[in-house]
């Protein structure tokens, strides 16, 4: 990970200088808020494949910078309004912004930041950016309401769910990818295959978030340890064991986790059976296999130091442990 974002050390720095610079306001609390997300330890994963992805295809400009920054806003007002709709209580290992200042803060300062997004989007003056961000944003609400309808549903399918992480997720990923592409008039199915790397990456990325939630400590994973148990979220760890476990099984798994009296052992209850069935195990094995294949979509590429930090990105995503 570090390895591969010291190519873009000096760019990530302007990256987060542009940050600031977007927060200025005549409402103090947005820059709190907004200041407070923004330096709580995300690692800026979305940013960096912008600028290497940009830099890959032979982008020499300042453009990238300012469209890093964009995408950052969009994935900070999509944390924010998260934990407003989780009843999360903690973030990056701190508490959330919504335990701070409360609900209707976070989700009118997520509002400000994808308004500010567009406003940046609409100066910068690239209609096809502006395209396939717009259409990004509009996907992420798609997932979270789809994921929604999905809540406690012990017959969700692996592919369903898989969706729900495209949209939710991946996409931001994929954008980020193909914004770099097009500021680098990337031509020749360049384009696509870096959008497809970006997807690839963001479903592994999200499929090791759901298993941390099932092996790592709280102090790990920066967020309470069985949070999406306890919201109802089944995700990929869950459904394999849900489809290759006993009938009374699934049964007791259903009824914890619609009840509205979940206990601790409940809990770990379903934690064990996911243990024992495998799910972690299977999780991790569709996340290699995304990598794997998002990889192998740049083949294309000619060899670079920007293509290389890529792919040790795309390893860190499998190896991470928060």
């Amino acid at each position: 990970m570090e390895s591969a974002l010291s190519l873009i050390e000096t760019e990530l720095k302007r990256v987060e200088q542009q940050f600031r610079n977007d927060l200025c306001s005549e409402v103090p609390l947005i820059r709190k808020v907004g200041e407070y997300v923004l330096s709580s330890g995300g690692k800026r994963i979305r940013p960096a494949l912008l600028l290497l992805s940009a830099r890959m295809c032979g982008y020499r400009g300042e453009r990238h910078v300012s469209l890093a920054s964009v995408i950052e806003f969009i994935h900070t007002a999509t944390l924010l309004h998260d934990d407003v709709v989780d009843n999360a209580s903690l973030r990056r290992g701190i508490a959330a912004a919504n335990t701070l200042w409360g609900n209707q803060a976070s989700v009118l300062v997520g509002d400000y930041l994808f308004s500010k997004s567009f406003s940046i989007m609409v100066q910068d003056g690239d209609l096809d950016i502006l395209r396939v961000i717009s259409a990004a944003t509009t996907k992420i609400a798609e997932g979270e309401v789809v994921q929604l309808v999905c809540m406690c549903d012990p017959d969700i399918t692996e592919e369903r769910y898989v969706e729900i992480v495209r949209c939710k997720t991946a996409i931001l990923l994929a954008t980020a990818c193909q914004a770099g592409a097009i500021l680098g008039n990337a031509a020749g199915g360049m384009e696509e295959a870096l959008r497809d790397f970006g997807m690839d990456l963001g479903i592994a990325f999200q499929l090791i978030d759901d298993t941390l939630d099932y092996v790592a400590s709280e102090e790990q994973l920066g967020k309470d340890i069985g949070h999406d148990l306890k919201e109802g979220k089944i995700t990929l760890p869950l459904i394999h064991t849900l489809r290759t476990c006993s009938l009374s099984e699934k049964k007791l798994v259903s009824d914890i986790i619609a009840s509205d009296t979940q206990k601790v052992e409940d809990l770990h209850e379903i934690i064990s059976l996911v243990h024992a069935y495998g799910g972690i195990e299977f999780a991790v094995d569709r996340a290699r296999s995304y990598v794997e294949r998002g990889k192998s979509r740049l083949g294309m590429f000619p060899d670079s130091k920007e293509k290389l930090a890529l792919m040790e990105l795309a390893d860190y995503v499998v190896t991470r442990h928060r």
